[in-house]
């Protein structure tokens, strides 16, 4: 009880210090609640029962791995299909996403664009609107959106919470590791929100991922994913443009590879990831770009980055390039291939014959 006690006040003294974005109001009773809750037991007992909105590729991996982890998992997804394959599993489904939330002490969700995101929470059938029927107390969304839409709804959240005077409190938390890394549970999370919500979650997030990393407040999870993303897009666009003019120039991408690897080029995109098919095994350029994570997402990435930048008037020439390539590339017909399929289809490289 002493640790609650203390608990309790380092959270009351710490209110002073949340994120600008937000009123000492949005969180005066919300917050109090919410500590208090968080101060019982374990969090495997908190989080009983956990929902899982969106279950595409990456959304049914880690579903299937929070159920591994021994969570009671309640599911909704628009896809029919694959609604009955998780009720075959003996998986608790529901028709729309209120009703997760009316279900679940927490609820994840992995959606493929903002206006899914904002649908699924503030639609008419979303969870915000499920009233003092909600039981859900821990909000987490994992899909790659915009900031500026994860701080809008992290504001609904505490608009919700003041008007009910308790509720849910809500997390950013986009991942990077691609559908083999959700398969074995290696992902890592960026995770933006309050603190004390990000060390009640963290057994959450290590049922389906290895690296946890705090980013800050509100919306920093989102900024952390577009920031990774926009530097690897700009490193595949470098590497793969020195790799076919090494080869107009009669050198070999495969004695490239080496020099960078030994010196100051080198990078995720010539050790790890490869662009020139015949240099490495393992790679989607070895399968002719299939797998991987296809261009068409990384230009859904580049233009939130590129129109993040415009809302905050950054310079960044190398984010609208990158999306003005990326997206020429889905317009030829490649966007469902590997990104680094740029080398062969923008740079015009050629493949190298062991």
């Amino acid at each position: 009880m002493a640790f609650c006690n203390s608990s309790r006040l380092r959270l009351l003294l710490s209110l002073n210090k949340r994120t600008p974005s937000f009123t000492s109001s949005s969180f005066s009773v919300s917050d109090f609640s919410w500590a208090r809750m968080f101060c019982s037991s374990s969090v495997q007992s908190q989080f009983e029962r956990v929902g899982f909105i969106g279950l595409g590729n990456m959304g049914s991996r880690m579903a299937d791995n929070l159920i591994k982890a021994g969570y009671n998992v309640v599911v909704h997804d628009v896809n029919h299909d694959v609604m009955k394959k998780f009720s075959e599993k003996g998986i608790l489904t529901k028709k729309s996403p209120v009703e997760v939330a009316e279900a679940s002490d927490a609820v994840i969700t992995m959606l493929p664009s903002s206006s899914h995101v904002m649908d699924v929470y503030t639609g008419p059938k979303g969870m915000l609107n499920g009233g003092d029927l909600i039981r859900s107390r821990l909000f987490i969304d994992s899909s790659t959106i915009d900031p500026q839409t994860s701080r809008k709804l992290s504001v609904a959240v505490s608009n919700n919470n003041i008007k009910r005077g308790r509720g849910p409190v809500m997390l950013d938390a986009p991942v990077s590791g691609g559908v083999l890394s959700a398969e074995a549970g290696s992902l890592t999370f960026m995770v933006g929100g309050s603190e004390e919500a990000y060390r009640s979650a963290k057994p959450l997030f290590l049922s389906m991922g290895k690296n946890i990393i705090y980013c800050g407040g509100p919306g920093n999870g989102s900024t952390a994913k577009i920031c990774n993303n926009l530097a690897m897009a700009v490193s595949m666009l470098g590497v793969s443009e020195a790799f076919a003019l090494g080869q107009s120039l009669g050198i070999t991408a495969t004695t490239l590879t080496k020099i960078f690897n030994s010196s100051s080029a080198r990078c995720w995109s010539s050790d790890t990831y490869n662009p020139v098919p015949g240099v490495m095994d393992g790679v989607p350029a070895s399968r002719n770009y299939d797998g991987g994570f296809s261009t068409k997402l990384m230009a859904k990435d580049l233009n939130l980055a590129a129109a993040s930048a415009k809302d905050v008037g950054a310079r960044s020439p190398m984010t609208f390039l990158a999306e003005e390539i990326f997206t020429q590339l889905c317009n030829e017909d490649h966007g469902t291939k590997d990104f680094s399929c740029v080398f062969r289809h923008y740079f015009c490289g050629k493949d190298e014959l062991s």
